[in-house]
């Protein structure tokens, strides 16, 4: 256990089709969202299992209010080697600043097309011109590194990649790329929308020559490379044709308090309930304890075998939805 994702909420300002497909969905009721005063006192038990990084995440996190008051909370904690957030940027521009000025160092900003009306089309109401100002404040701030967020679907912007990789190195960006995934329930996966890990790099390669890295600390979800020319870096998540369960080191909390050891999970453990109970911190330290150790998560590798076997039913596999659980 040494990175914890928490999500702030689960409420988002975007529909993107891969990640909240839904027209209807029933959104968590306020008084079950943990409060900042509730996400830092789990925080500061998590640290006793080892956790190094913080992930703040959503929904998308910016639309919870004040969230640069957590941000300083948890910047302060003792032992935390690096905190950082996802999101979707469009309410970046004018949160930045406070941002940083709170302790926040690292972000990571979700740009899947630099094409305005396909932006608008895979974000159903997202405006890239926001987004894009939103990358350049943060810049402006002084947050460093920041990486582009990128899912990559067949058919649907899998020409920008070359496109991307060029904004990136030309604004001192970090791209990501990530393969499709069946996250959630009802995004419509199929491996024929899936550009394959191999298949972004050779694209990359074509234009932008780059040696292999490898995973950070040997356990990072991203494939890291470096430009033959020293123009900076590139990050590819191959999660669906090279599953990396074994080294996985993530531990997820969802914004109604819920313990979750795999993105793809069906269910997690009710921390809030303990929390907001006579629960002590050494009593909620030991379920996480319980939780983490009865682990067996290894969706990704399942997944992989299924596929290749050709029984692989993504529908059959019912999971938390992204927009609960958070990236």
């Amino acid at each position: 256990m040494r990175d914890l994702r928490i999500s702030v909420t689960d409420r988002c300002n975007f529909r993107c089709t891969y990640c909240m497909p839904f027209d209807e969905y029933t959104w968590i009721e306020r008084q079950q969202v943990l409060s900042f005063e509730e996400i830092e006192r789990l925080a500061r038990i998590f640290l006793r299992f080892g956790i190094q990084k913080i992930r703040l995440t959503g929904g998308e996190p910016l639309v919870r209010k004040g969230l640069h008051g957590l941000v300083r909370r948890l910047a302060k904690l003792e032992g935390l080697g690096d905190l950082s957030l996802t999101t979707n940027g469009a309410l970046l521009s004018e949160q930045a600043e406070a941002l940083y000025s709170a302790g926040l160092r690292r972000i990571n900003v979700s740009i899947d097309t630099l094409k305005a009306e396909r932006f608008r089309a895979l974000t159903k109401r997202g405006n890239l011109d926001e987004v894009l100002a939103g990358l350049f404040a943060a810049k402006k701030a002084g947050m460093s590194p920041i990486k582009i967020n990128a899912v990559v679907i067949r058919g649907t912007n899998d020409d920008e990649i070359l496109d991307l990789v060029q904004f990136a190195r030309a604004n001192g960006f970090e791209m990501r790329f990530i393969e499709y995934m069946d996250v959630g329930n009802a995004n419509a996966w199929s491996l024929e929308k899936t550009v394959t890990k191999k298949e972004i790099l050779a694209a990359v390669n074509s234009r932008f020559p780059v040696r292999e890295i490898g995973r950070a600390n040997g356990s990072a979800p991203a494939v890291d490379y470096e430009f033959l020319d020293g123009a900076g870096e590139i990050g590819i998540i191959g999660s669906v044709t090279e599953p990396f369960c074994s080294t996985c080191t993530r531990i997820r909390l969802t914004a109604d308090g819920k313990l979750v050891t795999c993105l793809f999970a069906e269910s997690g453990f009710d921390l809030k309930a303990l929390l907001r109970s006579a629960a002590s911190d050494d009593d909620m330290a030991e379920q996480i304890s319980k939780v983490w150790a009865g682990r067996v998560d290894r969706y990704s590798d399942v997944r992989w075998e299924q596929v290749r076997g050709g029984d692989y039913e993504p529908r059959v596999h019912k999971k938390i939805e992204m927009i609960t659980l958070g990236g």
